[in-house]
């Protein structure tokens, strides 16, 4: 679904996976079909990786959690941040669980209290790679239904900066289509 999205905007695209199994299963669908660098995380330095993204000017990079922060990439050569789930820490996490036992004897809510705001967090983070500069713009797409299907996903919402929303990838095309031509 997303590969015309990624083709429109001729890549300069961040794909951040919740986890190593999608982002192999990413990258392998996504190199069988596209014809842009796609480059993954792990396949070279941190650095090193990001510097090829920028020198394609084209590519797709997909990656996981140390590249949901700490990342900055100006300009248009990243329009378009596709984030696959919603970033929940797994509950078998040894701190997480940690903090969720601890909010349950002092009688809180461990997902409310503890990995909400966290996963909160962490989306914020990660949408926070596309602008970062006032003259960035461009599409974030969130891949996960229980931004609408559940009644947490509002609390996802209204954490991130206003911004026009909808569900229609050809939407999202049609304003990256725009972005570029003023760009």
């Amino acid at each position: 679904m997303l590969k015309p999205v990624i083709d429109h905007n001729q890549g300069r695209c961040f794909f951040l996976c919740t986890s190593l199994h999608m982002m192999r299963e990413l990258t392998a669908m996504f190199r069988d079909c596209l014809n842009l660098p796609v480059l993954m995380q792990g396949e070279t330095s941190k650095a090193r990786l990001l510097s090829q993204f920028i020198a394609a000017g084209n590519a797709l990079l997909i990656a996981t959690s140390s590249f949901w922060e700490g990342v900055d990439v100006k300009g248009d050569v990243l329009s378009c941040v596709i984030i696959d789930r919603l970033p929940f820490t797994s509950p078998d996490e040894p701190l997480l669980r940690a903090r969720m036992q601890d909010c349950q004897l002092q009688g809180g809510n461990a997902f409310y209290d503890v990995q909400l705001p966290d996963a909160v967090l962490n989306l914020k983070q990660g949408v926070g790679r596309l602008v970062r500069d006032v003259n960035d713009s461009g599409v974030i797409i969130i891949c996960d239904k229980r931004l609408v299907s559940r009644p947490y996903g509002e609390i996802f919402l209204n954490s991130l900066p206003p911004s026009p929303r909808t569900r229609s990838l050809q939407a999202a095309i049609d304003f990256l289509a725009k972005t570029s031509l003023s760009n």
